[in-house]
């Protein structure tokens, strides 16, 4: 399935409004934000609940997408809550409309 959501891409999930920040960068950005909320990664995200896709932006190439996570990671906590607010100020969850069914897999059409 290729749709607008399947590009590369740096992005933070959040456990919620203000909550744990998890910052990442991916070449499928609908594939992996369905893995953090399925919680197929063991590790950071999945014990810290971060299932929100609070804010992305997209890259042309993925060498880009890695350089921005990178430096996204060294900012202080501040600075990473001013990014999200500034593009999304109500914490909407991006993804929310993304998986019409529980079971939906991406690529399962």
């Amino acid at each position: 399935m290729g749709t607008h959501r399947t590009f590369i891409a740096t992005y933070i999930m959040a456990s919620g409004r203000n909550g744990t920040l998890y910052a990442g960068s991916t070449s499928n950005l609908e594939s992996r934000v369905w893995k953090h909320r399925t919680r197929a990664f063991p590790g950071f995200t999945d014990e810290n609940n971060c299932t929100c896709l609070a804010w992305f932006e997209q890259h042309a190439l993925m060498l880009d997408a890695i350089r921005r996570e990178r430096r996204i990671k060294k900012w202080l906590r501040d600075w990473k809550l001013a990014l999200i607010e500034r593009d999304n100020p109500d914490w909407r969850d991006l993804a929310a409309d993304w998986f019409p069914e529980p079971n939906w897999t991406p690529g399962a059409d």
